[in-house]
């Protein structure tokens, strides 16, 4: 469960980043942010992870209030997230399986259960054939999907996909937006920040248009013209 309740954010040098946004992502929803560079689609997905507060407003994610939040509940905030990067961020020395495994190793699950679990995200992801590889071994889109098995591992509530096709190719892109759609099917909320037109009129969610830090859009069905 996502909210954003007239959300206002300016930033130390003055910039004003939001300018009264208002939204709301029920649980399971498929929902696209879309807009122009500099439009406060970064801003906001910084918010929703609590590396920023808002100036104004309430920002409410998984039963947490990121405005008044105390440091010690962001880890617990950020365990109901799994985020995903453009540039994939994976430890290059360590195989595929390792990596996953990771995540869930950080927050302190049993072996019993990473043994059991990886696995299992790995064959979501269509990798389980290559757990033994390194990063530097797999495609780029290969390398994406690693990191989606890594965001899902430890079961969160909500997919943030950060411009997650921006270095891949259009075939790979699409791969990609498929395995999310498949992820979301299974009842995990999902926000993916995009600039592709075509991804968002292929799949025809809801898609939020951002421009000078307000909502200008709110739609089922497409944004982009084609």
């Amino acid at each position: 469960m996502v909210r954003l309740i007239d959300v206002y954010k300016q930033y130390d040098n003055g910039t004003k980043a939001l300018r009264g946004i208002t939204a709301r992502i029920d649980d399971g929803e498929f929902v696209f942010l879309v807009g122009p560079s500099g439009s406060g689609k970064s801003t906001i997905i910084k918010l929703l992870t609590s590396e920023l507060r808002p100036t104004e407003g309430k920002v409410l994610v998984n039963g947490f209030n990121v405005g008044i939040i105390r440091r010690g509940d962001i880890p617990k905030l950020r365990r109901t997230l799994g985020v995903i990067f453009q540039d994939f961020r994976l430890i290059e020395k360590r195989s595929v399986y390792e990596n996953v495994a990771f995540a869930m190793r950080v927050v302190g699950a049993p072996p019993r259960d990473i043994r059991v679990r990886v696995p299992f995200v790995l064959e979501l992801v269509g990798l389980a054939h290559k757990a033994r590889r390194r990063p530097f071994e797999l495609s780029g889109g290969e390398q994406q999907r690693v990191a989606i098995a890594r965001a899902l591992i430890n079961n969160p509530k909500l997919i943030i996909a950060d411009e997650p096709t921006g270095n891949l190719d259009p075939a790979r892109s699409l791969e990609i937006m498929t395995i999310l759609n498949k992820i979301n099917s299974l009842g995990t909320t999902v926000v993916t920040v995009t600039h592709e037109s075509e991804l968002v009129n292929r799949f025809a969610k809801r898609v939020i248009a951002i421009d000078g830090g307000r909502v200008i859009s709110d739609r089922t069905g497409g944004y982009f013209a084609r």
